[in-house]
């Protein structure tokens, strides 16, 4: 299924330290004569080191819920207006027979790559059924957020180094801001469900943001760097990468928005987390999953895991959507 898409781009490599301009990390230090890739390396670790302030941001003043879409203006501002303004579908939790007075809890939605906005809305409707109200975040750079120049997610993921990783911090404080708003309407239990690259958005969002209880990672990965170099549908970025860049070096100045930098963090907290994976999965190899499993386990972490008899993409077709859908609302249901 994967080769279904016709148009990946491979784009030219650019390590992009434009984008590091407005990183905690870049202000407090000079540059010194390092090259391109070592100050990009240094600023990667000198995140790492402070995350907190990495990933943190001023609550937005201007979330506007009209109907049941939800905007505000981005903390991470970028080039780009339609990316600057957060836009999230809200599916408020709906009375049933055996939930009649839903409570103040929340969840919300973070779709896969390249996901157009009518993706995940079924999965958000089945969990306001279970008298959980559910928010679908589109994702910076992707569906009503994408520049008019491009017609996939390039600029979320791609051969620009560090626009990737500001990509990747700019989700995880449109999540961050989001679950202000949640607390702001009187949510008291909220949770978070990613999907592929959603799923690093939320591991990453969880570790920083001890307000999420109950997580479910959807597709599972340590490295993010190994998942670009060796998922198929990542290949056309490998193609622009591999003749300046190894994978070592792809994983140090990646290792800012790697989940397994943060998985001690992670453990600090009280979480309950579901994961997720495809035993065939040829975006998110099977190995890496189970790597982030034997690491839950040897942290002791409160953990379900789901192995599904099925691939990457063919997890959201007939029947293992169904059944992907069933494993992700009954954990909601029972933990949140």
């Amino acid at each position: 299924m994967c080769s279904r898409a016709t148009d990946r781009v491979v784009r030219p490599f650019e390590w992009g330290l434009e984008w590091t301009r407005d990183w905690p990390s870049t202000g407090v230090r000079e540059r010194n004569g390092h090259s391109d890739e070592a100050w990009l390396r240094l600023l990667s670790q000198k995140a790492i080191e402070h995350s907190d302030e990495f990933f943190g941001y001023r609550t937005p003043s201007d979330f506007t819920l009209t109907g049941h879409e939800l905007r505000f203006t981005s903390a991470v501002k970028t080039p780009y207006p339609e990316n600057n303004t957060v836009r999230a579908h809200w599916f408020p939790a709906k009375p049933t027979v055996f939930e009649p007075k839903p409570g103040k809890k929340a969840v919300i939605v973070l779709p896969h790559w390249n996901a157009h906005a009518a993706q995940h809305v079924a999965l958000c409707r089945a969990i306001s059924l279970l008298g959980i109200s559910s928010l679908r975040l589109s994702l910076p750079y992707h569906d009503l957020r994408m520049p008019p120049e491009t017609k996939r997610a390039d600029y979320a993921v791609s051969s620009n180094v560090a626009r990737t990783i500001d990509a990747t911090r700019q989700a995880v404080i449109d999540v961050r801001s989001c679950l202000d708003w949640f607390q702001q309407q009187g949510y008291e239990k909220l949770g978070i469900v990613g999907t592929s690259l959603g799923s690093a958005y939320a591991f990453l969002t969880s570790a920083h943001d001890d307000r999420l209880t109950v997580n479910v990672f959807n597709h599972c990965s340590t490295q993010f760097a190994d998942v670009v170099w060796t998922g198929l549908s990542s290949q056309h970025i490998r193609q622009s990468l591999e003749p300046v860049i190894d994978l070592e070096r792809a994983r140090a100045v990646w290792s800012v928005i790697t989940p397994a930098s943060y998985i001690h963090q992670f453990a600090k907290q009280r979480k309950k987390s579901l994961l997720i994976y495809g035993k065939y999965d040829t975006t998110f190899l099977p190995e890496f999953s189970k790597e982030v499993v034997l690491g839950f386990e040897e942290l002791g972490l409160d953990h379900k895991v789901a192995a599904l008899p099925c691939g990457h993409y063919t997890m959201g077709e007939s029947p293992f959507k169904f059944l992907d859908g069933y494993h992700i609302c009954a954990f909601l249901k029972q933990n949140l």
